[in-house]
């Protein structure tokens, strides 16, 4: 799981563009700060993860 938010961001030709903007902002630019949200959550639920398993 924790593979995903280190490959999608490496998927340059992807989001490569600027348009759709949002908020005025380039596609580039807003898909990385989603890259980000993605990395946070899937670490979060990964570590949530590990922490069950620890208990029982």
């Amino acid at each position: 799981m924790l593979l995903l938010p280190i490959v999608l961001p490496l998927l340059v030709p992807v989001f490569n563009r600027a348009e759709p903007e949002l908020f005025g902002w380039p596609f580039f630019y807003w898909v990385q700060l989603a890259f980000v949200v993605v990395g946070v959550v899937t670490t979060s639920l990964v570590h949530r993860a590990h922490q069950r398993g620890k208990r029982g």
